[in-house]
């Protein structure tokens, strides 16, 4: 169907309206793939040489969490390079990004028609609009001045976007400070409580008040203390990480504090605490309701004098440090029981942020899968790495104790056992790869090759062969970690290592 007048009116029309630009963005690849006939379509955001989906229509919903580097996606880096649009032919021997990731389409992975909008603020590029579709005649009868005027829409939509929510950084942070810095790691996700935990830390980043950050095992605190530091004016200056649960006593002061030769037996040297590497920056106290009494009274003092004293030195030195704390526990209890300074609790907790469970926000679990399950392609060196639809129900079946740690470790154990499951670079994961509930993950060996070795054999030759096939792909996808192969097995170390050897593995 070709682009007329009225589409791309009503495309300007939309994209103008009163919506929030998720809405906005929504909207317009939704009316793009309804009216050009597309099997997909992406509004991409370009973001330090990653393309980010900002909306997608007729993609998986893992596509969402995905950070596409186009230096592990050709066809992306094309467009990224092409100051003007691009058609891809049919037979393009470029892998398509979203390969497999087309649902309820099994027989037809392979993307055959499609075109590459880059999106440019001036001379800047700042994103792209993709459009896909399995028919490789599909968009033939689409002209070329239509598809700019279309791209010329995508892209003032998209700088409008980009120029508010700089604007509101601004009047949340303050002239003088950094936005945050690209090196952060991600906060995948979308949900209603993510978008305030968001604002929460855009409306603290610019201030100098102490942060405690709230939240269960595994829900991302590290992160949040990232953000808030990347997006201060303190941004160019060292966030120094301590945590406090896994101090012994006897040597936490002398991290904090630090100390001078001689102080006590072993002291050789000067050395700096934590306090002062983090002078004019941020320290961030991980686990602060683990911190020993005696170390609380001498932390108040510094966050109330701005001074430190090295163990063994008479002298005080002055300071400038912005405290982050951060603990699962509940530290009103904790000062009721008498563990936790009420004192340092009132200190600490001037701007708390709860940072919520993944079962507060269960509409994020397809965005993180597809992040996690980028992650793993990238660090198993794979073309592509799918989920089935029913391996991802299962993972939103599943109650999360363990939060996205939790999810993010099931991902990648699940990717490994995959790839150990394949015979090529395109990889799929299986409801029965998952490890979670409790229960054990497992891997269908299918490689011919494999059923090959056990044909002509009794029982135990059988058997054996397959237990040492079994066992060299794991331990191959694991890359030769015989430690990491036990347990995706679900086998006692010391057991497999007496198995390989009656197989002749090692």
């Amino acid at each position: 169907m070709p682009l007329s007048q009225t589409l791309l009116t009503r495309i300007a029309l939309d994209i103008t309206s009163g919506l929030s630009h998720r809405d906005r963005f929504a909207r317009l690849v939704d009316t793009v793939k309804a009216n050009l006939g597309c099997d997909a379509a992406a509004l991409l955001e370009f973001r330090d040489r990653h393309f980010v989906p900002l909306a997608t229509a007729g993609l998986a919903e893992d596509v969402a969490g995905r950070h596409f580097a186009i230096d592990s996606h050709p066809r992306l880096e094309a467009i990224a390079r092409a100051g003007d649009l691009v058609r891809f032919p049919a037979d393009s021997a470029l892998p398509d990004p979203y390969d497999g990731l087309i649902p309820n389409q099994e027989d037809r992975l392979h993307v055959h028609a499609c075109i590459g909008l880059p999106l440019f603020d001036d001379e800047k590029l700042i994103g792209a609009l993709t459009l896909d579709a399995f028919d490789p005649q599909r968009f033939d009868n689409l002209g070329t001045m239509e598809l700019r005027a279309l791209g010329a829409l995508s892209a003032a939509s998209l700088k409008n976007a980009l120029l508010l929510d700089k604007l509101e950084r601004v009047s949340l942070l303050g002239q003088g400070s950094r936005e945050a810095n690209n090196d952060s790691p991600p906060m995948v996700g979308n949900a209603p409580v993510m978008e305030s935990l968001r604002q929460e830390i855009l409306a603290v980043a610019g201030t100098d008040l102490n942060v405690l950050i709230l939240g269960e095992t595994g829900t991302g605190k590290e992160l949040v203390a990232r953000a808030v530091h990347q997006a201060s004016p303190r941004a160019g200056k060292a966030l120094v990480y301590l945590n406090c649960a896994a101090l012994p006593e006897s040597v936490a002061e002398s991290e904090l504090f630090g100390h001078v030769k001689g102080a006590f037996t072993g002291a050789i040297s000067h050395r700096s605490g934590k306090f002062e590497t983090a002078d004019k920056g941020t320290l961030f106290l991980d686990e602060i309701g683990e911190l020993p009494l005696g170390l609380q009274a001498k932390l108040l003092r510094v966050l109330q004098y701005g001074d430190v004293q090295r163990i063994g030195d008479d002298r005080s030195l002055k300071v400038d440090v912005r405290i982050i704390a951060a603990t699962n526990k509940d530290l009103k209890q904790e000062v009721l029981a008498g563990r936790f300074r009420a004192d340092l609790y009132h200190r600490l907790s001037v701007f708390p942020l709860h940072v919520p469970t993944l079962r507060e926000r269960p509409e994020d679990l397809g965005p993180l899968c597809g992040h996690f399950l980028e992650q793993s392609r990238k660090s198993l060196g794979l073309s592509v790495l799918r989920i089935r639809p029913d391996a991802l129900s299962r993972l939103k079946n599943h109650d999360w104790p363990g939060n996205v740690r939790e999810l993010e470790h099931v991902i990648k154990r699940a990717a490994t056992l995959a790839r150990a499951a394949s015979d090529d670079g395109a990889v799929m994961i299986e409801p029965q790869m998952l490890a979670i509930g409790g229960q054990s993950a497992s891997v269908p060996v299918q490689s011919p090759a494999a059923v090959a070795q056990v044909e002509g054999k009794n029982l135990k030759e059988a058997t054996d062969a397959f237990q040492a096939a079994y066992i060299s792909q794991v331990l191959s996808a694991n890359r030769g970690n015989w430690a990491s192969t036990a347990r995706a097995l679900g086998l006692d170390p010391g057991n497999l290592h007496r198995l390989a050897k009656r197989l002749g593995l090692k």
